[in-house]
């Protein structure tokens, strides 16, 4: 795991650890917390690695992607949350990346994206 970020816009402010570092082997879990609570179910996690593009892992809070193994999950409450986890169990070399939650927040019946 290496650099997380913090995000802001049109006012929906996101916050993730800038560094975590974990043990091959371990368990690692990643916080994603926002000051607006979250509309419906729509927060996605994506990994990206150097040079490459990112990577879905998780939609709708919780639910894989095709693809995605099985070590990988996602937490949170779906209308009122504001504080969500992805779990990895049993971090694997290949996991070395960074790491994003992605929310949506629909004030105005408009999207809004904490991550722009």
């Amino acid at each position: 795991m290496k650099r997380y970020v913090k995000g802001e816009c049109r006012g929906v402010t996101l916050t993730q650890p800038e560094v975590k570092t974990v043990q091959l082997g371990q368990k690692a879990t990643i916080e994603c917390s926002m000051d607006v609570a979250l509309s419906y179910d729509d927060l996605i996690w994506y990994q990206q690695k150097p040079g490459e593009a990112p990577k879905l892992l998780i939609h709708d809070i919780n639910s894989l992607y095709s693809g995605t193994p099985s070590r990988f999950s996602g937490s949170g409450t779906a209308y009122t949350g504001r504080y969500f986890t992805l779990t990895i169990s049993g971090v694997q070399t290949e996991d070395t990346g960074d790491y994003y939650c992605l929310s949506f927040h629909y004030p105005d019946s408009k999207h809004v994206f904490t991550q722009c």
